[in-house]
């Protein structure tokens, strides 16, 4: 296992529009069941030359298996070409075709004979991109987080069996929700696959134990927002949505490239599980993509961005933390950053003792830790805790009543 431990799968590439970094790895699972997509141009995935920077509309997603790797590499390959054949998409209806996407993802698997015995299932948090907006599509517990100056801003919502909405449908549909799981099995409600909890012929899609139909955000871009995190609950297992955005500016005002960030990020979730004694266990899957607007370049995005650091812009540590915080170097290498030492016991301690669960993310945004006695929010007292300020009004969660949650 340390062998498939070592291994980093990266990749990176940029148009005029935005820029991305992708890494993967297999942690201390035996198997590697992440899955992931990354188009610049999604109608002209091919020759991207054919579309002209503006008007070209960018796909990003993160499909995290369970039970085997199947459907989730089938939905890394697949979903986005799907999403592109929905007469919605051609519309430029991209919410509604999302939707449908998703769904349609579903009824391609199971039309695929050899699928047919397969019981695996994945998350699916996708991300597409046009010139003015973000539409987020999210099934399952994987998620995706928007910078907005250096705070946090959830643009999806983790699906649990205990949430209130996510409960009803699956009672509803003669499931059960026992110590969190689906019929005491399934620890999210929500997924592509998992044809095992949509058995009910009577019901449509999106009523059934477990359902892929996402719900969608959607997000009016502005001149404060910076970059867009997607990752698997391996990652958030292990840190807060705040504590990753200020991770990934502290590596971007230390001119890090994008990629090697989420290696990064991904070394230290390792590292916690001699802390937590639990967690940074999982597969990890971590997308950072950066939002070059007005024309900007690469190179400019990371001067803006290190600026902002620098002048104190959001919340987020020097520079100089990411190179603390960079893979291999821990507080007991270093002689002279006591404060720094007793800065990162303290944070230590503090994980330790929210426990070993998943932190999920709740629909007024707000982190809880599901192992937690009380089940505190986190961030409740940080500089970098989101909060409510008038661009919320551009913004519209979209939500059925037969979706849930």
């Amino acid at each position: 296992m340390g062998i498939l431990l070592a291994i980093v799968i990266s990749e990176s590439s940029e148009d005029s529009r935005l820029a991305y970094g992708i890494s993967s790895m297999q942690g201390w699972r035996v198997t590697m069941e992440d899955a992931h997509a990354a188009v610049l141009d999604l109608q002209n995935p091919d020759d991207p030359t054919k579309t002209g920077s503006e008007g070209r509309i960018s796909f990003f997603g993160v499909y995290d298996g369970h039970c085997g790797d199947m459907i989730a590499n089938f939905s890394g390959e697949n979903v986005h070409k799907i999403l592109a054949k929905q007469p919605a998409f051609k519309d430029s209806n991209y919410e509604q075709a999302l939707k449908d996407g998703f769904l349609s993802t579903d009824r391609a698997i199971l039309q695929d004979p050899q699928y047919r015995d397969d019981v695996s299932g994945c998350t699916a948090s996708t991300a597409l991109i046009t010139d003015t907006k973000i539409y987020v599509a999210n099934a399952g517990d994987s998620r995706t987080v928007l910078s907005v100056k250096g705070r946090a801003k959830p643009l999806s919502f983790d699906h649990k069996p205990e949430n209130d909405g996510e409960m009803a449908r699956i009672c509803a549909a003669g499931g059960s929700v026992d110590d969190g799981r689906v019929n005491g099995k399934l620890a999210l409600s929500r997924a592509i696959g998992d044809f095992e909890y949509k058995r009910r012929a009577d019901l449509p899609p999106e009523q059934q134990m477990v359902t892929a139909f996402p719900d969608v955000v959607i997000h009016e871009v502005s001149d404060d927002d910076e970059f867009l995190v997607i990752a698997c609950d391996g990652i958030w297992e292990c840190q807060s949505s705040q504590a990753v955005i200020e991770f990934v500016r502290r590596g971007i005002a230390a001119k890090q490239e994008l990629h090697t960030i989420c290696e990064n990020m991904m070394d230290q979730c390792l590292d916690l599980r001699d802390v937590t004694g639990g967690v940074g266990r999982d597969n990890m899957t971590m997308t950072v993509v950066a939002l070059l607007k007005n024309m900007m370049t690469k190179e400019e995005w990371y001067d803006l961005i290190a600026k902002r650091v620098a002048d104190g812009h959001g919340p987020c540590g020097p520079p100089k933390y990411a190179e603390f915080r960079r893979p291999g170097v821990h507080p007991t290498n270093l002689d002279d950053s006591l404060d720094e030492l007793d800065e990162w016991k303290e944070s230590a301690k503090q994980r330790k003792q929210y426990g070993t669960g998943h932190i999920s993310i709740l629909n007024d945004g707000s982190e809880v830790s599901t192992n937690s006695v009380d089940a505190e929010a986190f961030d409740d007292d940080e500089p970098g805790k989101e909060e409510e300020n008038d661009d919320e009004a551009s913004e519209r969660i979209v939500a059925t009543e037969k979706g849930g949650g």
